[in-house]
């Protein structure tokens, strides 16, 4: 007759099932503090204790059939701790007598195969893992668990918030607190081909309006180029009603001209110009002579 599971041993797997299918559905570890989950377990204890009563009954009246020497040797068996069973079990070895019990009757090159058992882990492993792949499929299937664009999703919206969030609790950023950072550069970048590249071209080299790339310049109303820039995006030009005031129009905000500013203080000053032979174009303005940042 074979010894039985303690009845602590099937409340932890339980736990432990129940841990990883509310995961599954739930996708954080938020339930470990809803009553709900602990409900369930309370519930699955109680059924793992009827479980064992109702076995302990049948074991009593199995036990009975059994002969003196039977009795013996399961009572025997009964007194080795539950963990060494597990452990003589998994990596158990076969005496000669036992080998010639379960020896195959054919074999090649002399070597013979025996009908071994697999190892009790292993098979709690593979029973595992085809209970949780049943599981994952069906939380992958009806729920939006693992499903990255549905995560994504989640992530955006979060980062949305937190932005507005934090440009919400921000002061706005004007021309007096407006900063060249070259970390800027990059969104600057994109700002700058979304809102003035139809002018003056996406790497600033002029087109419609002047060249960005040059030292010459129509309006100086500022003693720095990144100011200057700030300046004219926000209120525009006295000279030409097309470099309209996009920040007072309300267009862009005082943090992005000051991104598009980082920009072109990046084409201008750090960059080469791009020349009227390179297909930039020409020079407008008068020569600028501006303070370092």
């Amino acid at each position: 007759m074979k010894q039985r599971t303690p009845v602590f041993v099937n409340i932890l797997i339980i736990i432990g099932l129940l841990i990883v299918f509310y995961y599954l559905f739930v996708q954080s570890y938020t339930f470990l503090g809803s009553p709900y989950f602990w409900g369930t377990v309370v519930i699955a204890g109680i059924l793992a204790f009827i479980h064992s009563a109702i076995g302990d009954l049948i074991e009593n009246n199995k036990f009975k059939r059994l002969s003196q020497e039977e009795k013996a040797a399961y009572l025997a068996e009964k007194r080795i701790p539950y963990f060494k069973r597990l452990y003589d079990a998994a990596f158990k070895k076969q005496t000669a007598s036992e080998e010639k019990d379960i020896l195959i009757d054919h074999g090649f090159d002399g070597i013979m195969e025996l009908d071994n058992q697999l190892p009790k882990w292993w098979v709690g492993l593979f029973y595992f893992g085809t209970a949780f792949c049943i599981l994952y499929v069906a939380a992958y299937s009806f729920t939006d668990f693992a499903h990255p664009i549905s995560e994504y999703e989640i992530e955006y919206k979060e980062q949305i918030a937190s932005i507005a969030e934090y440009e919400k609790n921000q002061p706005p950023v004007t021309i007096e607190t407006a900063k060249y950072s070259a970390d800027n550069i990059a969104d600057g970048k994109e700002l700058f081909k979304t809102n003035c590249a139809s002018c003056h071209g996406e790497d600033g080299r002029g087109g419609i309006g002047p060249n960005l790339t040059d030292n010459y310049w129509i309006n100086q109303p500022e003693k720095t180029l990144f100011k200057n820039v700030f300046h004219m995006d926000w209120n525009g030009s006295p000279n030409n009603p097309a470099m309209r005031p996009f920040g007072k129009n309300g267009e862009v905000s005082g943090a992005e001209i000051e991104k598009i500013a980082a920009y072109v203080y990046h084409i201008n000053q750090e960059q080469p110009p791009i020349t009227p032979a390179q297909g930039g174009a020409a020079p407008q303005g008068t020569e600028a002579h501006w303070e370092k940042e």
